[in-house]
């Protein structure tokens, strides 16, 4: 098995990247599986009875969120090929923010790359305002702008510890296709 790791701050659209590279990629998206982090964890703890939404996963304590990280490394680990894991660089809760991938789970999964979607902290601003279908955060462009910073400085710590490389995708508004490319240059290389 080989993980890419995908990752990106809520609203940057890290999401609808990924599935626009494996459209353009055509039949080669086959040896590519797409996982969503945060859809693992979030079967995990809507079984145990800890949440009926995604959004009300960055509330649980730092101990469940943490039992929750290792258990679905676990799951993804076992699922073989290549697996490109669209997940958060660290989550934003009412206690500060937290590793989305702590050293437990980065040994689990062993990343061969790690490529951060970002865009401009306005644009993701006004993509959190225009989206109905989740329940985000209204931070404000300074607090989007922090995020983003420090996801930078952990996917380095992520990749000093793994190994892997980080690469910095933009995905600007009209850019998707654009992001995609860059993202399969990436992936195929």
């Amino acid at each position: 098995m080989s993980v890419i790791i995908l990752t990106g701050i809520p609203g940057v659209g890290s999401s609808t990247v990924v599935k626009e590279a494996l459209r353009m990629m055509g039949d080669g998206s086959e040896s590519f599986r797409p996982v969503n982090f945060g859809d693992v964890m979030f079967e995990i703890a809507e079984k145990r009875g800890l949440v009926k939404t995604r959004d009300e996963m960055r509330k649980l304590n730092s101990e469940e969120q943490r039992d929750i990280q290792l258990i679905a490394a676990e799951r993804i680990s076992k699922m073989g090929g290549r697996v490109i894991l669209d997940t958060h660089c660290t989550v934003k809760t009412p206690q500060g923010y937290l590793p989305g991938l702590p050293a437990w789970v980065l040994d689990t999964l062993k990343p061969e790359q790690i490529i951060l979607i970002e865009a401009d902290p306005e644009e993701i601003h006004q993509r959190r305002l225009k989206d109905r279908s989740r329940s985000r955060d209204p931070d404000p462009v300074e607090l989007i702008n922090e995020h983003q910073q420090v996801n930078r400085m952990i996917a380095m710590a992520y990749a000093a510890r793994t190994g892997a490389t980080v690469k910095f995708i933009a995905n600007h508004n009209n850019g998707l296709e654009e992001a995609a490319n860059e993202l399969l240059k990436v992936i195929s290389g």
